[in-house]
């Protein structure tokens, strides 16, 4: 056997190495998702501002080399937190209005859904509407991945309403954009009545404002119930 040979490693002793790398790297992605679950939650309290290797070490009974380790700086930190923060109001609010047919049953899954997820983080906060405090006039990756999320749901609710004018649901001379602005703008104003001010109602006030908008922009007659058929489209649904 040749020096070079004595060292190459055996069929068997690579399976060992090639399974224990992948352990190892199952166990790293694990760690890394349970911080950046920590991290949500913790911004959810005192925002993406708030966040810090130190204080998520210390919430995650971690190092902070440990914690620095698995993001490399506090803005990917961040950066994470809003990929995550959005992948969860993915699967929640838009996956599941998708389901829904096309026109104003679909507009009505996904305000229905938005208000549901509005129900929660009137409790915990939402990272989107604190995170546009935050960095409103920060520019910097933090900010264009917040922008890029909002834009991308925003989009999303635009395209719903275009749809349900081109379904006949709601008059043709309907301007998406406006309507999906105010729509928007009900979620808005829930989240500081009834998270800053406390004010007792505004969930209701919420749903008559919205059924104001599809009274107004509505075609009498038009389909509003959704149904539900077992599809899944992403948020480019055309």
């Amino acid at each position: 056997m040749t020096p070079k040979q004595s060292l190459a490693p055996s069929a068997s002793s690579s399976r060992r190495l090639g399974a224990g790398a992948g352990s190892a790297l199952q166990k790293g992605q694990q760690t890394k998702q349970a911080i950046v679950d920590a991290a949500l939650g913790l911004a959810a309290e005192i925002g993406l501002e708030g966040l810090s290797i130190g204080a998520l070490a210390e919430v995650t009974r971690m190092s902070k080399s440990g914690v620095f380790a698995h993001f490399g700086s506090r803005e990917e930190l961040q950066i994470s937190v809003i990929r995550a923060h959005f992948e969860s109001f993915y699967a929640h609010v838009f996956e599941p209005s998708m389901q829904a047919d096309r026109g104003l049953p679909r507009v009505r899954a996904l305000f229905a859904n938005w208000m549901k997820r509005v129900s929660v983080e009137i409790q915990s906060g939402c990272i989107f509407i604190s995170g546009a405090v935050e960095f409103d006039d920060r520019p910097g990756p933090v900010r264009d991945a917040l922008v890029n999320s909002v834009n991308i749901w925003l989009a999303a609710v635009d395209r719903a309403v275009e749809q349900a004018r081109e379904v006949g649901h709601i008059k043709p001379d309907t301007e998406a954009h406006q309507m999906a602005f105010e729509i928007h703008g009900l979620i808005l104003a829930l989240h500081f009545e009834a998270r800053f001010l406390g004010l007792p109602g505004a969930v209701e006030r919420a749903n008559i404002g919205f059924e104001n908008i599809i009274s107004r922009y509505g075609k009498s007659g038009a389909s509003a119930s959704p149904r539900t058929p077992a599809s899944h489209r992403n948020l480019k649904d055309k």
